[in-house]
């Protein structure tokens, strides 16, 4: 169609970009927190222990127990439409965000956390303590998460994703002064440092998060029309339940991941450039995670559905080229050796293990594009089910690296990692496109 007839109200590609440009902003912003981590503590005493403690034990332990909140923020977008609506979010994360962070208490300063580490996890001795210290630290994470997500979907389903970006950046700040601080002192376990800047961060973004949604909420979000249908408690927990276990499943897999590589050859240098390859592949597949909830607060505009699908194209294309560019180029040694600091046994397992991830951009947003159109429809259960086709794969593919090792034909832990998460990843996004196809044809 020519731009002179096309409807005002038409979506266009140019207002995808402006919704989707700020939350991948902020999604970058984030994937850049992971690494900055990782390059002080590589900087620091016992670099290879800190970092493993890390990757290995706080940040998936710290990721799991948050695990039912994740979902908020396309919950959140898709659902706070009026004040009721908002209203019923926001309970349910009060009393959620409360009930993990007495979670976290009692995993980090009871035995139970030795039982988990050494028994569930099998870490290696040496990370044990610095990752309960870590963990300790991060006390505040769950409920600081919750909150923040709840008011981030009412910015971006009024309109104010710009915000959200502004909220990233304060995060990172308040990360980037605590780690400067921790190198400047340069005593300080490296675990201490990271789990600090990651507390702060957080709880900075948080406040941020609710003072700048008070006159959204007041001015807009109060003003908004009432719901023909409104959102019932029933309604919700339909809707959210699904999202809250496939998140939860999801990162279930995170502690088996760590698990596998500590019984794998190579077990700490796995462990250690872990958290610096998965925080590089985090921020290039970035912009992709982000296309979710603008799908989500898109798709009810005019001809949305043919555009957003031309712009995930754009995404996936973009990602891909990048990653290689990355990859096959001198630039993933610059970014593993002068970047972050690692030993050259480590940078050599980052750049093989940075390759074997390459299709990892495109498939972080077709899982975007097809949980958003899912999620649009209310169709939460095909995400969940997809997601526990993942952790089945996973746990497969895990068992037949282990497999293959007990047989004599070994294969490096972080190797195994990147293959296995990856092919499990596609398949989920397979089966989400399935159940959407199936859906489609039902509704034609």
């Amino acid at each position: 169609m020519n731009t002179s007839t096309r409807p005002a109200s038409e979506l266009t590609l140019r207002r995808i970009a402006q919704t989707w440009w700020p939350l991948a902003f902020s999604w970058l912003l984030m994937s850049v927190e992971g690494p900055a981590h990782s390059a002080i503590a590589a900087r620091l005493a016992d670099p290879e222990v800190n970092l493993a403690a890390w990757g290995g034990i706080v940040f998936p332990l710290a990721l799991i127990i948050e695990a039912p909140i994740i979902m908020l923020l396309p919950a959140s977008t898709a659902l706070s439409k009026d004040w009721d609506a908002y209203v019923r979010v926001r309970r349910f994360m009060m009393r959620t965000g409360f009930l993990l962070t007495v979670l976290h208490a009692i995993v980090a300063f009871t035995p139970l956390y030795d039982l988990i580490a050494r028994h569930v996890i099998g870490a290696p001795e040496v990370i044990i303590e610095p990752g309960r210290i870590g963990l300790m630290i991060m006390l505040p994470w769950s409920w600081a998460i919750a909150f923040r997500r709840t008011q981030q979907g009412v910015m971006i389903r009024f309109g104010h994703t710009k915000t959200v970006g502004t909220g990233t950046l304060i995060r990172l700040c308040a990360n980037g002064l605590v780690l400067l601080a921790g190198y400047l002192i340069h005593t300080l376990p490296g675990i201490v440092v990271a789990s600090s800047a990651v507390a702060v961060g957080v709880v900075a973004e948080a406040l941020y998060a609710g003072w700048r949604a008070r006159p959204i909420i007041r001015h807009q979000l109060r003003l908004a029309p009432r719901a023909a249908v409104p959102l019932t408690s029933r309604d919700f927990l339909a809707f959210y339940i699904p999202l809250a276990l496939t998140s939860l499943i999801s990162l279930l897999v995170q502690p088996i991941g760590s698990a596998t590589m500590s019984r794998l050859p190579r077990a700490l240098d796995s462990l250690a450039v872990w958290p610096v390859l998965s925080g590089l592949l985090f921020l290039l597949r970035s912009g992709g995670i982000a296309y979710k909830e603008t799908v989500i607060a898109l798709l009810d505009e005019p001809h949305a559905l043919r555009h957003l699908r031309r712009f995930m194209v754009i995404l996936t294309t973009g990602g891909t080229a990048l990653l290689l560019l990355i990859a096959l180029t001198p630039l993933a040694g610059l970014w593993f050796e002068k970047v972050m600091a690692l030993s050259p046994t480590l940078v050599a397992l980052g750049q093989r293990g940075l390759i074997l991830g390459m299709f990892l951009p495109t498939i972080a947003t077709l899982d975007s594009w097809f949980q958003g159109l899912l999620m649009h429809r209310r169709q939460t259960r095909s995400i969940t089910e997809g997601v526990i086709l993942y952790t089945v794969a996973i746990t497969t593919g895990m068992g037949v690296s282990m497999a293959l090792d007990r047989l004599g034909a070994p294969i490096v832990g972080v190797y195994a990692a990147v293959i296995v998460f990856q092919i499990a990843w596609a398949l989920q996004v397979g089966w989400l496109g399935l159940k959407y196809g199936y859906k489609q044809e039902l509704t034609r």
